[in-house]
């Protein structure tokens, strides 16, 4: 059996002796505030953990800088990582995250709305999101602030970044409010107490408000639509469509939900449609999908009152014969209520119109409806006639689709 090493040798196998490039690769694998503790150990990790290429993931990983942007600064991976570091230190937890939404989305907007790109505003700086804290007397959410740090919000403006609705008369487009003006809204008024406005709309006064507390039976940083209880006494007896538990989770999702084409653009705008691919259906050469929207402004709670609109497209496929071309004459629905009953509707035409599809040729429309429920759906058919075979008449499925209202509270106020 061999005799155990003495002291005088185990002195002998010190970090100084060690070889450069095992070490290299363990420091590798460390997160930068263990990269930076090595800095104080010795000597020998001061050194290594200096070492530029160790940076570099902390810097892609942490705030998305490129070769291309380390090449126009021209400053090393470490130095770059610091100075960053030493302004935006405090929302490393959001920023990645928070700026790749900002990038796809502005990358979006630039192919498909381009004209919405001028509205957006430069970053706020860290001292005026300091000064509406001083002067609503609430602190703002790390993620709030770290996307103001990037983008503060958006001029005024028509079309809205945070989507648009139209449906006959009623139109609806909604800004992403700049922080000077959010705080001008902020709320101190029963049912709506320490609560921010995050949208506007100019023709509406709709708003979207996150709330800084937890009051009057708000989580707190919860986002939400307001609702008047019209059956109540008191008009500060506020009912809240839920549209997002955090600002990370309300905005990142709805900037998924546009860069990946799940809102339809029509003339420059986003419209917030959400298609359900399970809602298509295809009658021979024809197809049938919808899309649905929930309307927050035009429902309520109290008395029992959702309000939907949803959006039809119907396309001929552009492999049909010529001879398939036909007009459409009736539409029948079945409606249904989260209760069972049952709505039938039979009519001519859809929305005052009788369009002709022929082959890739696209016929769409919007149109409504109302619940008394939270939830229901609708399905049916559309009777089309040939126009090359005068006396063939058939039907063509419109396929079920769903409508559910958002999750809501009462207000305890």
């Amino acid at each position: 059996m061999a005799a155990p090493p003495d002291r005088e040798h185990l002195s002998a196998l010190s970090l100084e002796l060690l070889p450069t490039d095992p070490l290299l690769l363990i420091l590798s694998f460390l997160d930068y505030r263990d990269l930076v503790s090595c800095c104080y150990l010795n000597q020998r990790l001061n050194q290594l953990s200096s070492h530029d290429p160790l940076w570099k993931r902390h810097c892609k990983k942490y705030w998305l800088i490129s070769e291309e942007e380390k090449s126009r600064r021209n400053q090393s991976w470490k130095a770059i990582f610091t100075s960053t570091y030493s302004d935006l230190g405090r929302y490393i937890r959001y920023y990645a995250t928070l700026k790749k939404a900002w990038d796809d989305l502005e990358r979006y907007l630039g192919q498909w709305c381009p004209r919405m790109i001028s509205s957006l505003k430069e970053s706020a700086r860290e001292e005026d999101l300091d000064a509406v804290e001083a002067q609503i007397r609430c602190k703002l959410p790390d993620d709030y602030r770290c996307s103001f740090r990037i983008h503060n919000g958006q001029k005024l403006v028509v079309p809205g970044l945070m989507g648009s609705m139209a449906l006959s008369n009623h139109y609806r487009s909604e800004d992403l409010l700049d922080i000077d003006t959010a705080a001008g809204g902020f709320q101190q008024r029963l049912g709506l107490k320490q609560c921010l406005p995050l949208t506007f709309c100019i023709h509406t006064g709709l708003s979207q408000y996150m709330a800084l507390e937890s009051v009057e039976g708000r989580n707190k940083y919860e986002i939400f639509y307001q609702c008047p209880d019209q059956t109540a006494r008191k008009p500060s007896a506020i009912v809240m469509f839920i549209t997002g538990t955090s600002y990370l989770e309300w905005f990142t999702s709805y900037v998924n939900e546009v860069v990946t084409g799940g809102y339809p653009i029509i003339r420059d705008q986003i419209f917030r449609y959400v298609h359900d691919k399970k809602s298509v259906a295809t009658t021979e050469d024809i197809t049938v999908s919808v899309s649905t929207s929930f309307l927050p402004e035009l429902s309520s709670v109290h008395p029992p009152h959702y309000f939907f609109t949803y959006r039809i497209r119907i396309e001929m496929s552009k492999d049909a014969l010529p001879e398939k071309t036909c007009q459409l004459e009736s539409r029948y629905w079945r409606i249904t209520n989260a209760k069972g009953d049952v709505d039938e509707v039979q009519g001519p035409g859809v929305v005052g119109e009788f369009p002709i599809i022929g082959p890739g040729k696209v016929y769409e429309y919007t149109s409504c409806t109302t619940f008394t429920t939270t939830s229901g759906y609708m399905e049916g058919y559309y009777t089309f006639h040939c126009l090359y075979y005068k006396d063939r008449f058939f039907n063509v499925t419109i396929p079920r689709f769903h409508m559910v209202c958002p999750t809501f509270k009462v207000s305890t106020a």
